[in-house]
């Protein structure tokens, strides 16, 4: 049992043993990097002195056994005595996701065999802080898996101190080195007790941007032992020679090559030689920057981001993600001829998505034929009949036997193969859209060219909203269930009436698949999963009895139109218009049905999540979200896996769980890069004009299916993104702002449907504007501006 030992005998492979820090030290000290000298005091002393006692009191009073006192005591006089610096090592720190950086405790100058003994005991008790073990809480640590060693370094006192990162923590630019350095020991940088001197480098240690710091104060080492803080108003002016710049910038440049990822390094400058004090990976560090999109990419970018709204999880990107509505577009545009426009477009790191990348569509040879073979399937696949496609009712009867699964009955081995019964049924949808867009397209297409002739082009949009759809026909299901609640008082009531009850039942059975966040993604609950999103719209709806249903203004008043009074052309036009809309409830109900496999998908998740975590393998069912199928697809009984198996699968949730904890704060793609800032004036949002007038009225926003219910007639709904379930809030809304998505996007035609003001992908709309705010929305200019 090896209590004290060298830096130099540990490596990255020995972290159970010298905790994060003390691992990664040790493997710079055997490569050969500038490291302070010094030892580790092992997990295996902290498990000796703490007898099972893990509080942070037991180690305030507890004495180290002579054994230890003695090891100590030698590996300091090997230093050469003095000044030394004792730093915390936990074995779950400065892991890639859980940096837990100041969780623990570091003591500074420390001089003397008494009070190295007794920093080391207060470095183990810091394990036991409040902060330490909120921190593992957060992370989903298990506390009693987490040990701590000690690492003790000869100090440096430092005449300059701080910290760099190998990549630029803001922008995610891996071309760009950032330093933060002040006067002193750079614990003032750390704990943020000075405004530091911050350089931008690039690669060869060259200053590209400086900004001044304040030196608002300067710690340093006291005679005797710990240090003291001073004036900083001496050291005001000083920088960072050259040449240590260019030494930290090659120094910076190795440790994250051999790490194999960024890094995040505090670092000292004494006597004309910079020495590296630690290094861990750093963590929330944003996707690297994508430069300039073209015009397609930031389409199809504009697109993604509003379907993909919260960061998948590793179950989506091997389940709905490659199998659900993307990858049926990637077959759909592949088979007209255009490669890689719906896939790879969300980058993983170690198991977690990343970022997301807007993909790069190109043309194939196949796209030669592509005229040929649309106006082929546009002639045989009528958009209005395709719900009598026998491929269309062996789907619907498939699922329906599939949802009637009792899935807590079924045994595991068959439990496990129901995800993928689920994804198998969506497949050959894939072959629907393909026949029938087509007809689709050419029919909107037919009615856009008649449009333009007559000079009646802009009303195209009213014209195509007139179209019945299932989204509609959930809208109006919703108004008459809120009808049902005003006139009953169902909502305050508990229970509410069997009527309302029994309602509310059939609603969901009819319309519960349908998504609350994203219709590319399984983790998130449904309408059925979360009832209480359809309650908060039904709240929301019946604060106002319905609107009268309205006429078909759009049609009557293109039939006015002076070239069309003969009954023919009339009786023409009418044809168009109606297989226009044809092809739009296409669009729209085929998704609406394409879905409809998603709740028994989720359930069999969860279900499978929750017999793991009876068998001890998950603390909470959800947490299976951070598995992909096929690694418990290839358990054959859960009650039997073996102890290798079953801690592999544990740490492999723990590691992802971890990793997007630390992702929590990062943007998948910086908005910016796709909504290019606009000219705002004296407006305080401008974004992409999707028509609808101008209205007036008080802010609210609304950050997710949640708060729907928070929504009152007349506010201006302001939102980070949108899908179909959102817009029976447009029924009530003045006017709609999003920070994503463009003027064809589903949010915009509904708003122009309702005719309510739509400003659409602002991309800041729900950082700048506040609750209760008075605004108003020009639809036409694309301008949110503070009302008189």
């Amino acid at each position: 049992m090896t209590l004290v030992a060298p830096l130099r005998a540990f490596g990255r492979d020995d972290l159970a043993q010298a905790g994060g820090k003390g691992a990664n030290l040790g493997e710079l000290v055997r490569e050969g990097f500038p490291v302070p000298d010094g030892f580790v005091i092992t997990t295996a002393a902290y498990d000796l002195v703490a007898g099972g006692h893990d509080t942070r009191a037991h180690f305030e009073r507890v004495e180290l056994p002579a054994e230890l006192r003695e090891a100590i005591a030698t590996g300091y006089a090997a230093l050469g005595g003095g000044p030394v610096a004792v730093r915390s090592s936990a074995t779950a720190e400065d892991l890639p996701g859980a940096a837990f950086a100041g969780q623990q405790d570091t003591y500074l100058n420390v001089v003397g065999d008494e009070a190295l003994a007794d920093a080391v005991r207060r470095c183990w008790g810091s394990l036991w802080g409040e902060r330490a073990v909120a921190y593992r809480h957060r992370l989903g640590i298990d506390s009693d898996e987490v040990r701590i060693a000690v690492v003790v370094q000869r100090m440096v006192e430092a005449e300059t101190a701080g910290v760099l990162f190998t990549a630029d923590p803001v922008t995610g630019d891996r071309a760009r080195i950032v330093v933060d350095a002040s006067s002193g020991l750079g614990e003032a940088v750390v704990s943020g007790l000075v405004t530091p001197d911050h350089y931008v480098l690039d690669a060869a240690g060259e200053v590209t941007a400086y900004t001044p710091g304040r030196r608002e104060v300067v710690i340093r080492g006291a005679a005797g032992g710990g240090v003291v803080r001073e004036s900083g108003a001496d050291a005001s002016g000083e920088r960072l020679p050259g040449e240590a710049l260019r030494e930290l910038a090659r120094l910076a440049g190795e440790v994250a090559g051999h790490f194999g990822r960024p890094q995040d390094i505090e670092w000292a400058y004494a006597g004309g030689r910079v020495m590296l004090l630690q290094a861990r990976p750093m963590t929330a560090l944003p996707p690297p920057p994508l430069g300039r999109l073209n015009p397609v990419r930031r389409k199809l970018g504009a697109i993604l981001l509003e379907y993909v709204p919260v960061r998948p999880y590793p179950i989506d990107m091997s389940t709905w993600v490659p199998y659900g509505p993307a990858g049926l577009m990637a077959r759909v545009t592949g088979h007209f001829g255009i490669r890689g426009a719906f896939e790879d477009f969300l980058v993983e790191e170690e198991g977690v998505v990343y970022g997301l990348v807007p993909p790069r569509p190109r043309p194939s040879i196949r796209m030669l034929g592509t005229p040929v073979r649309i106006l082929r399937l546009a002639r045989r696949h009528d958009p209005a009949r395709w719900t009598e496609d026998p491929r269309f009712r062996t789907f619907v009867a498939a699922t329906e036997e599939l949802e009637s699964r009792d899935l807590a009955a079924l045994a595991w081995p068959e439990l496990v193969r129901i995800p993928r019964q689920a994804l198998d049924l969506v497949q050959p949808v894939a072959d629907l859209r393909i026949d029938y867009l087509p007809g689709s397209g050419l029919a909107l297409l037919r009615l856009l060219v008649s449009l333009k002739l007559l000079g009646r082009g802009k009303e195209f949009g009213d014209l195509i909203a007139g179209a019945r759809t299932r989204t509609s026909d959930a809208n109006q299901a919703l108004e008459e269930l809120a009808e049902e609640a005003r006139l009953t008082n169902a909502l305050d009531a508990d229970p509410p009436p069997a009527a309302f009850a029994a309602k509310l039942r059939a609603f969901l059975a009819e319309y519960g698949h349908r998504e609350t966040a994203s219709p590319l993604l399984v983790t998130p609950p449904t309408w059925a999963d979360a009832p209480e999103t359809v309650l908060g719209l039904v709240r929301m709806l019946a604060a106002k009895p319905p609107a009268p249903a309205a006429g078909d203004d759009a049609l009557e008043r293109l039939l006015a139109h002076p070239r069309l009074r003969q009954a023919a052309r009339r009786t023409r036009m009418t044809r168009r218009v109606q297989a226009a809309r044809a092809g739009v409830a296409f669009r729209e109900d085929s998704h609406f049905f394409f879905t409809e496999p998603l709740p028994v998908l989720r359930r069999s998740l969860v279900e499978i999540g929750r017999r793991l975590r009876d068998a001890g393998l998950l603390q909470e069912p959800e947490d299976v979200f951070h598995l992909r199928l096929e690694e418990f697809e290839g358990i054959d009984d859960v009650k039997t896996l073996a102890e290798p198996d079953r801690e592999r699968l544990r740490a492999t949730v723990l590691r992802r769980a971890a990793k997007r904890e630390e992702f929590a704060g990062v943007r998948l793609i910086d908005p910016a890069v796709i909504f290019p800032a606009r000219p705002a004036g004296d407006a305080l949002v401008a974004g992409t004009p999707a028509g609808g007038g101008t209205a007036t009225g008080p802010v609210k926003v609304i950050a997710d299916p949640a708060e729907f219910g928070r929504l009152t007639e007349g506010d201006v709904l302001v939102c980070p993104y949108t899908n179909p379930s959102w817009t029976p809030l447009f029924q009530r809304a003045a006017a709609v702002v999003v920070d994503t998505g463009g003027s064809a996007s589903h949010a915009a035609i509904v708003a122009r449907e309702y005719g309510i003001p739509a400003v659409m992908g602002t991309g800041e709309g729900t950082s700048v504007l506040a609750d209760g705010q008075v605004v108003t929305v020009d639809g036409g200019t694309g301008l949110v501006s503070a009302a008189p």
